[in-house]
């Protein structure tokens, strides 16, 4: 099924459109040439029955992102894998609102996910998209959510906006190219780093949506490095700049509705310790932004190698920032060993994590020939730079 185009989400957003959309949500799920059948059984055209079919297949893909929200809202298949989370969303427009925000100039809009949030927490929103359908869609859905009246959105170059004009600026700059895919350096974004780097100087209360593999190094003087992450899924990098700023750096991890934070400088260096009876799998924000001696700091553990980032203990602690696992053996990796261990246990079922090892788990799992009722975890590591398999408990 094709994506939309402006004339198609023009006619989607038609009384005949709109009948369409509400078809298509009742057939979709099913076999493709069924539901399209289906659709021209209603009297629907070809084309229009296959732009709402695909609506309302990525509607119903959106709805993990969006919530409720989905079944009303437009996408294209690249604008939905890119666009931001609505928890995200609505974090970031809450904290810019309880820091006095009134205007936003929201560069790189997207599908208009941050405008959306930022209207519902009060704050007008000239939202801009260089790409005219990218730019349609995001107008399509500030409609959508009833917020027209607070979003403008408008087909545009960022580096053309008058960005002084406004409160604060959130951008979002794109880190894909047609035909090379996702970009990891910051010079190759749209617009590129040198705009984007220069906005802080221009509107100090501005935030810049990035990628989380970000360079610490590129934060602006006095900014704020926060790395988010949903349900364990590391999403996005976020750097606070000027007054926004409240923290050298953060891990910021949402479950539902649940929000939890870990500050410091990411500057600081754990103890280092022998394995301990519990070994924590840090959640990647934690890991990216550099907080890992903090985090160990707020369970009372260390690391056994001062490289890799798992932290252990002699006394179990819960925390929402790591999955924690009790250690049952440890002992410097050799197949021949493992495997006569696990055969020992029983073990058919393996669970394996890793860090700082070259191994391919898929691949050692053939190699160590499981076999039996038991299951067990197997962690890969370094302890002391000596390559290590820590048996774990799966809990």
């Amino acid at each position: 099924m094709p994506d939309v185009t402006p004339e198609l989400l023009q006619l989607l957003r038609t009384p005949e459109g709109s009948k369409a959309l509400a078809v298509a949500a009742e057939v979709t799920g099913g076999e493709p040439l069924a539901a399209a059948s289906a659709m021209r059984a209603r009297g629907f055209g070809a084309e229009l029955a296959a732009a709402a079919l695909t609506q309302a297949s990525l509607r119903g893909r959106a709805a993990g992102k969006f919530g409720p929200d989905a079944a009303a809202m437009f996408f294209t298949r690249a604008g939905l894998e890119q666009a931001t989370r609505a928890a995200v969303a609505d974090r970031r427009a809450a904290r810019l609102a309880a820091a006095g925000v009134e205007t936003l100039a929201d560069l790189g809009c997207g599908l208009g996910s941050a405008a959306v949030a930022a209207a519902r927490h009060g704050i007008s929103v000239y939202a801009v998209d260089a790409d005219p359908l990218t730019a349609a869609l995001a107008a399509a859905n500030a409609e959508a959510a009833g917020l027209s009246g607070r979003i403008t959105v408008e087909c545009a170059d960022a580096t053309t906006v008058e960005v002084e004009r406004y409160g604060a600026v959130f951008a979002d700059p794109a880190r894909r190219q047609a035909g090379r895919g996702r970009v990891f350096d910051p010079k190759a974004y749209s617009p590129p780093w040198d705009f984007i780097a220069g906005l802080p100087v221009r509107v100090p209360r501005t935030v810049l949506k990035l990628a989380p593999g970000i360079d610490h190094a590129l934060l602006p003087p006095g900014a704020e490095g926060e790395w988010v992450s949903v349900g364990g899924d590391l999403v996005e990098a976020a750097f606070w700049c000027g007054p926004l700023a409240s923290a050298e750096r953060r891990a910021t991890l949402i479950s539902g509705s649940e929000v939890t934070g870990l500050t410091g400088s990411g500057m600081e260096r754990a103890p280092v310790g022998p394995v301990g009876a519990w070994i924590y799998d840090l959640d990647p924000a934690v890991i990216r932004s550099h907080l890992v001696a903090e985090f160990a700091a707020s369970v009372g553990g260390w690391l056994a190698d001062p490289e890799i980032a798992y932290v252990y203990t002699d006394e179990p602690v819960d925390t929402p920032f790591a999955r924690r696992l009790g250690v049952t053996d440890v002992l410097p990796f050799s197949l021949k060993r493992l495997r006569a261990l696990l055969r020992e246990r029983g073990v058919g079922v393996l669970e394996i994590r890793k860090r700082g090892s070259a191994l391919v788990p898929d691949q050692l799992r053939k190699d160590l020939k499981l076999s039996g009722p038991n299951t067990a975890g197997l962690l890969l590591t370094r302890v002391e730079g000596a390559p290590t398999a820590l048996l774990t408990t799966t809990a």
